[in-house]
């Protein structure tokens, strides 16, 4: 078995929630915030790289201040309380749905010789599964945790997380201490 090498990918936490199931899914997104926030200071602490990948809200600029502040309202606030991008993360914009699709991921994830990724985000049936799915054909290790990953619909994303462990391979398991995979 070959050494892991993760990063943490935290996908769309930025959000307006500003769609028909919004102010649901800024619910769980609170949820999942503290442990991705438990999950990325792990990473920090052992330098390992922690990458927020957000929809770019037809701003397409990748300074994350400027999407946060369009991006704040009564649903968001919340989640920024708890779960915010630091001056040493990695923060990319998307066009799409795939972390992967249209973005610099890819060469970034090999610059840093990552091997394994840790995704988490919203939401879990949609971005973080098509970005499982991009990752899993560029033959990186997934991890997936649970506690981690919500969508709107609670069925719809057990089914993703389904879909993720079978098909694509991902370790599917809630995050329980600092030490996740390492």
């Amino acid at each position: 078995m070959k050494e892991i090498h993760p990063a943490l990918i935290i996908i769309d936490m930025i959000n307006k929630f500003d769609f028909t199931h919004g102010p649901i899914l800024a619910k769980k997104a609170l949820q999942i915030a503290h442990p991705i926030n438990k999950l990325k200071k792990s990473f920090n602490e052992k330098k390992l790289p922690v990458i927020f990948i957000n929809d770019h809200y037809n701003l397409w600029q990748a300074e994350y201040t400027k999407i946060i502040e369009l991006c704040r309202n009564q649903y968001s606030q919340p989640v920024y309380e708890k779960l915010l991008p630091e001056e040493d993360d990695y923060f990319l914009i998307k066009p799409k749905h795939s972390a992967f699709f249209g973005t610099g991921l890819n060469t970034l994830l090999h610059q840093l010789k990552v091997n394994t990724l840790v995704l988490t985000g919203i939401a879990g049936n949609i971005c973080v599964l098509f970005t499982a799915n991009d990752a899993y054909m560029r033959e990186f290790q997934l991890y997936a945790p649970e506690n981690c990953i919500a969508s709107a619909d609670d069925s719809d994303n057990q089914y993703a997380l389904t879909m993720m462990q079978k098909v694509l391979k991902a370790t599917i398991h809630p995050t329980t201490d600092k030490n996740y995979i390492m």
